[in-house]
């Protein structure tokens, strides 16, 4: 029972942020593909919608829009290396066609993302898709399967581990020797 005796109440969700003031504080980028554009486009919006309600301001988000997921890693990098943002979200879909080359564009393009964020100690993050069909493009852009809001959730909390202040351990005595 409620305290006013009617039952049940619902909690009130706080409009409190989850995240601290440092991060809206800073700007992104999003490379995408402009390559099955039916797909990459709804990653897109569904990306900038993530970080718009995570409380990026769109001013604080640059867009880049390169022509193929081959192009991705090398606007990624320049992103990171520019020193223009905190955070490079990746947005690609590479599709099965007759041949092969998916498995071998999607390994190539995935390890040139982690080796740039590795490299530049920018955070990468991958929401570039590599399916089947196009059935299967479009399902991970949309619902609990959205690729495009996974990478930008997964950039909002990075940034957010990022803007707290570290902690020392006390496990291990924090001692320094010397």
């Amino acid at each position: 029972m409620a305290e006013n005796g009617k039952g049940p109440t619902r909690r009130r969700r706080r409009s409190v942020s989850r995240f601290p003031s440092a991060v809206f504080r800073q700007s992104l980028s999003v490379v995408c593909s402009r390559f099955n554009e039916k797909v990459t486009s709804r990653l897109l919006a569904s990306c900038l919608g993530a970080l718009e309600a995570g409380g990026i301001p769109p001013a604080r988000v640059r867009v880049v829009r390169v022509p193929g997921s081959w192009e991705i890693p090398w606007a990624a990098q320049e992103e990171a290396l520019s020193g223009r943002c905190r955070a490079v979200i990746c947005l690609g879909a590479i599709i099965q066609g007759e041949t092969p080359q998916n498995r071998y564009l999607s390994s190539a393009v995935f390890s040139a993302l982690q080796e740039v964020g590795l490299k530049t100690r920018v955070p990468v993050f991958l929401g570039v898709i590599t399916v089947d069909n196009v059935q299967q493009a479009m399902a991970r852009t949309r619902g609990s399967l959205d690729r495009g809001r996974e990478a930008a959730e997964s950039a909002l909390d990075m940034l957010a581990a990022a803007a707290r202040p570290a902690t020392r351990s006390r496990r291990g005595g924090g001692r320094r020797n010397g």
